[in-house]
């Protein structure tokens, strides 16, 4: 068995709530230090908000336990900022950030559906321009930035990237949605191998569907009981599950998963 790492500065992206506060709480109680990012202009789950979600990161950075950590605060949607986010959250940690989760991101919701055959060019151009800015482009910045840094020190580290059951089971009504984190699924493959050599794991967690305030409403709505019978488990997943995953992908045990995607949907979805 490898030996226990130290403390390391892990960067949780989108941790003001849900599986990213999860996952934060997770490393935190393991005694890493946790950089907590919120963006500022697009909170969690698309819902614009005046403080891009910081009140909820602050309360998030509050309940960790254990000292040394950081709220940091890029939208993602800026390229420039997402690039500039693993040095600041090493400047607001105090050292370089070894562990990365890419969890922040835009999810499905009424007002950026996109059914094909009932969608409008612009609406559907709109819609695919801005899952694949925000889902995409800005965490594959934050890698290539976080990884190039890790490289330069010649640090060994691990990059975990939440993506979706949808990329293999579809999204008809968010075609655009699927294929941004199909992407992040394919970036992340490519770079297990590039990084390999370089001592940086990478890999990827698929859930289905997780218990969240996003999704309260609608889990509490009559279509909650067809949700949860999705899975023969009766239930959807929690936040805790994935966090429990994404904290084995990034331990020494788990290096010789790099380059896998690892399916937490309670067997709603299988693939070969």
């Amino acid at each position: 068995m490898a030996p226990a790492p130290g403390p390391r500065a892990v960067l949780v992206t989108g941790a003001a709530r849900g599986i990213g506060r999860a996952v934060a709480m997770a490393f935190a109680q393991q005694g890493d230090r946790v950089a907590v990012h919120v963006r500022s202009a697009v909170d969690e789950g698309g819902v614009l908000r005046s403080d891009g979600g910081a009140s909820k990161g602050r309360g998030t950075l509050a309940a960790l336990p254990g000292t040394g950590h950081a709220l940091v605060v890029a939208d993602l949607g800026d390229a420039d900022r997402a690039a500039r986010l693993p040095s600041d959250a090493e400047e607001a940690l105090g050292e370089p950030v070894t562990v990365l989760v890419n969890n922040a991101g835009i999810a499905t919701s009424t007002a950026l559906a996109h059914p094909p055959a009932t969608t409008d060019s612009a609406t559907w151009q709109r819609h695919w321009e801005t899952y694949l800015r925000v889902n995409t482009l800005g965490p594959s910045l934050v890698t290539h930035a976080m990884t190039r840094r890790l490289v330069e020190l010649g640090l060994p580290g691990r990059v975990i990237s939440i993506g979706t059951r949808g990329v293999h089971k579809g999204e008809p009504d968010f075609p655009a949605y699927a294929a941004s984190k199909a992407a992040l699924h394919a970036m992340d493959a490519s770079l297990a191998v590039a990084l390999a050599p370089h001592g940086i794991a990478v890999a990827t967690v698929a859930p289905g569907f997780i218990e969240t305030e996003r999704v309260a409403d609608k889990l509490a709505s009559p279509a909650g009981d067809e949700i949860r019978a999705g899975s023969p488990f009766g239930r959807v997943g929690r936040p805790e599950e994935v966090a429990s995953a994404v904290l084995w992908l990034a331990s020494p045990e788990a290096v010789w998963a790099s380059g896998a995607t690892l399916d937490l949907n309670g067997a709603s979805h299988l693939r070969p």
